[in-house]
């Protein structure tokens, strides 16, 4: 376990000296989340019937979505990793003496950690000063922000977890295309960054609702904003829980699966 905590420790020291690069990134969010913003307000402006969640909340996910995209967005990938798939030097990694599923676990989770550090606050504390109606609120009460930063963590650990089956299907095609093509636009779309759950068609919610990449946005996104109330996010809770322990253990068996097949180029 020390192994793995020195690992992240390193990584992120490392991501956070990328300051320049985060600077970019604000500014092409804050450009997303307005266009974005106005989108729906456009929307809602034209509908005619009630929206089954209020546009101030609406605006409330959009915000926290551009903060925390490096939580949330399953083509933030580490190419280091694809690398050493495709070129051989995965001999490189078997012969460290850790766990290489836990090692990678370690660095994916710093690289996400230090990204959203250098973005989230930026882009929170600017939202917060917008006029209305496109500013950031305070959640509604403290327990609806406890509840928030924990499935917020907890989505984050399940994420990791879903992207380490990209790095492991590469040991397969041998190529990140396909499977982040996959991963990214399935995901990204189940876990309500394209068209948030709730406005979704009820047959879409249903097949959301059974798939975890929800759990890792749209669900700690809709607790911040009360539109998820304290009993149903605790469920969520134990949810991503269940989940995160059934995607580790089958990352594990499918990782060393991978490994015994794994065909080290030029050797």
């Amino acid at each position: 376990m020390k192994a793995y905590v020195s690992v992240l420790k390193l990584r992120l020291l490392n991501g956070m000296q990328y300051r320049a690069a985060a600077l970019a990134g604000v500014a092409t969010q804050f450009f997303w989340g307005f266009m974005y913003i106005m989108i729906f307000e456009a929307f809602y402006l034209n509908t005619i019937e009630s929206p089954p969640i209020a546009l101030k909340e609406l605006i409330i996910y959009i915000w926290l979505q551009q903060a925390f995209l490096a939580f949330i967005a399953l083509w933030f990938r580490d190419n280091e990793l694809f690398d050493l798939i495709t070129t051989g030097n995965i001999a490189y990694e078997l012969c460290r003496p850790c766990g290489i599923y836990g090692f990678w676990y370690a660095k994916l989770l710093a690289q996400r950690l230090s990204s959203a550090c250098l973005r989230s606050f930026p882009i929170l504390l600017v939202a917060f000063f917008l006029p209305e109606p496109y500013n950031m609120t305070p959640p509604p009460n403290v327990l609806s922000f406890v509840l928030f930063l924990t499935s917020l963590i907890l989505g984050l650990f399940l994420l990791v977890s879903i992207s380490m089956f990209i790095y492991i299907s590469v040991f397969v095609t041998m190529s990140p295309v396909g499977s982040l093509l996959m991963f990214g636009v399935i995901g990204e779309f189940f876990a309500g960054l394209i068209i948030p759950i709730p406005l979704m068609p009820s047959w879409l919610q249903n097949i959301a609702y059974m798939l975890p990449f929800r759990l890792t946005a749209d669900f700690p996104f809709r607790v911040y904003s009360g539109h998820i109330h304290h009993h149903e996010a605790i469920a969520g809770i134990l949810s991503q829980l269940g989940w995160l322990a059934i995607l580790v253990l089958l990352g594990k068996i499918a990782f060393h699966k991978a490994l015994q097949k794994v065909v080290v180029q030029g050797g």
